[in-house]
């Protein structure tokens, strides 16, 4: 009994740690002249969630201007 006890709250353990939360993503737009702070949230698990963060960071050219997005999870 015991032991069904244990694996029980091993599982219920485990299914916690996976569970989808709300994680924000923190980004910096650098234009040269003017830096922009924005963020938005992501309901997904927290690996899942840092990729698509990851994934929104960005270099574009612009004419004689590079702007740049960076973007971590927090």
């Amino acid at each position: 009994m015991k032991k069904i006890a244990l694996l029980i709250c091993i599982i219920a353990a485990t299914g916690f740690a996976a569970c989808k939360k709300d994680n924000t993503c923190n980004c910096t737009t650098d234009g040269g002249a003017a830096t922009t702070n924005t963020s938005f949230t992501i309901h997904d698990t927290k690996s899942k969630a840092k990729s698509t963060c990851a994934g929104t960071s960005t270099t574009i050219p612009s004419g004689t201007l590079t702007l740049t997005k960076a973007c971590s999870l927090s």
